[in-house]
């Protein structure tokens, strides 16, 4: 059986706006957030770059990490990013590469037809 996992993440626009969240499924979250699949904050400021997170294997402990870096100033959450992510690199471009190319999900390759 598979270990749950929780995560607190940082999601950002181009222009660095910043949206912290927790999910127990950040792959699907993240691909939530690229697509706009709910309507908020985020897909109004189009904040669709994974750029931090922290993986939990006790939901209370990402949602309290959630509520503390919420609470915390613009210049500290961005002090956290860049200690481990200097460039604001998306780190989730490696799980969705058909976005990059700008195919749709579960399109087939046209050369395999």
């Amino acid at each position: 059986m598979d270990e749950l996992s929780y995560d607190t993440y940082i999601i950002a626009s181009r222009s660095r706006t910043i949206y912290v969240g927790v999910t127990g499924d950040l792959r699907r979250r993240v691909f939530q957030h690229k697509q706009k699949k709910h309507p908020g904050f985020t897909a109004r400021y189009n904040c669709n770059r994974l750029v931090w997170f922290e993986s939990f294997s006790e939901v209370s402990a990402a949602i309290q990490r959630e509520k503390e870096i919420k609470g915390w100033t613009r210049v500290k959450k961005i002090a956290l990013i860049e200690h481990a992510n200097a460039t604001w690199e998306d780190l989730s471009e490696p799980w969705f590469p058909q976005l990059a190319t700008g195919e749709a999900p579960g399109k087939a390759d046209p050369s395999l037809r």
